[in-house]
């Protein structure tokens, strides 16, 4: 942390440099540089910006402040070596989070002085890119939900033959899903349009045109619809929170207990309130020791107006809803996150 470097003028040009480090990660990760990295162990940087057409002075600065944040570093003064950093692993692990902060919420970020007005605060006060988000929480929900979560579908008592994803972003979940159920059928809902004409196209270019469809819609407000009358799985992850505040949350759980009458198992899975108001909950944590995503993700939605449920408000709500908990799977990252399996009460 800055406040660990003794020199002022150090621990604040450090927090500069980090700042410009994280968009450089993300942007390192969409170009394809991160996985050449680690893949070859070693990358010509003129090559590659030749090879992906890519400005090379501007990728000379971008892996400079790769460098300096210890992510990459180069054998010798030139440009022919680039090879891994002391943090490499640990920055690829949780790549797609700096991508979520600085492409999804980029202008979210890059506002706050409008955004914490309360003159502003109407409306469609803030603005964030749907699809990037989506392309994000692919990634997060591959590296940090998916050992949880597929632990959770092995041990599902039932043969899973319809399945409804709510906020399902990329579409990638369902399609794993469906690959594992190979006569089952899904829907995708999720309220972002553009996100969803992405995930549509990509479906039908992998085979799943005929399996799998994409609705426009709001998930804290569906009613019942004849094509969810035999779901028996459904799924949502990274968007639970927008059910809340708490009398909201109860609502909208016993409006989703209606809409899927035949639901036999719900997978709810985000992460929780560990920081910002969250000293009441048994896993809060010190400002000391704030992990990643943590302080972006609590501050992004207290400025979004979102309320951000701790571990013990969820507990408090599902009887009230119409559910029954019958297991949680925690997990480290992002976050304190968690999985609920969820079962009709």
């Amino acid at each position: 942390m800055p406040s660990h470097i003794e020199n002022p003028k150090q621990a604040v040009a450090s927090i500069f440099n980090s700042a410009v480090a994280a968009s450089a990660l993300s942007a390192a990760w969409e170009l394809g540089f991160l996985d050449e990295l680690r893949n070859r162990k070693s990358v010509n940087l003129e090559e590659f910006s030749s090879q992906h057409d890519l400005d090379k002075d501007s990728m000379k600065g971008l892996v400079t402040a790769l460098q300096i944040a210890e992510i990459v570093d180069k054998k010798g003064e030139d440009w022919s070596s680039i090879i891994p950093g002391r943090l490499l692993e640990e920055a690829y692990t949780n790549k797609s989070l700096f991508h979520w902060l600085t492409n999804g919420s980029a202008e979210l970020f890059a506002k706050i002085p409008h955004v914490v007005k309360n003159k502003n605060r109407t409306g469609s006060f803030y603005q964030r890119d749907s699809v990037a988000i989506a392309y994000a929480c692919h990634d997060i929900n591959s590296l940090h939900f998916d050992p949880a979560f597929w632990t959770a579908m092995d041990g599902l008592d039932f043969t899973v033959t319809s399945v409804v994803d709510l906020g399902s972003g990329s579409g990638e979940r369902l399609m794993q899903i469906l690959d594992k159920y190979p006569a089952a059928t899904g829907i995708g809902i999720d309220v972002a349009g553009p996100a969803l004409k992405v995930a549509a196209a990509d479906a039908a270019s992998r085979g799943y045109k005929d399996r799998l469809s994409f609705v426009e819609g709001d998930a804290r407000e569906l009613s019942y619809r004849q094509e969810f009358a035999e779901v028996d799985l459904l799924t949502c992850f990274l968007m639970g929170h927008d059910f809340w505040p708490r009398e909201n949350c109860i609502a909208s759980l016993k409006r989703l207990r209606e809409a899927f009458p035949k639901a036999r198992r719900f997978l709810i899975g985000d992460a929780t309130r560990v920081l910002l108001n969250a000293a009441d909950s048994s896993y809060a944590v010190k400002v000391s020791d704030v992990p990643t995503f943590t302080l972006g993700f609590e501050f992004g939605h207290a400025m979004m107006d979102v309320f951000l449920p701790t571990m013990e408000d969820w507990e408090g709500v599902f009887a009230e809803g119409g559910w029954r908990c019958r297991k949680s799977h925690l997990l480290e990252s992002p976050s304190r996150s968690v999985i609920f399996e969820l079962e009709h009460a």
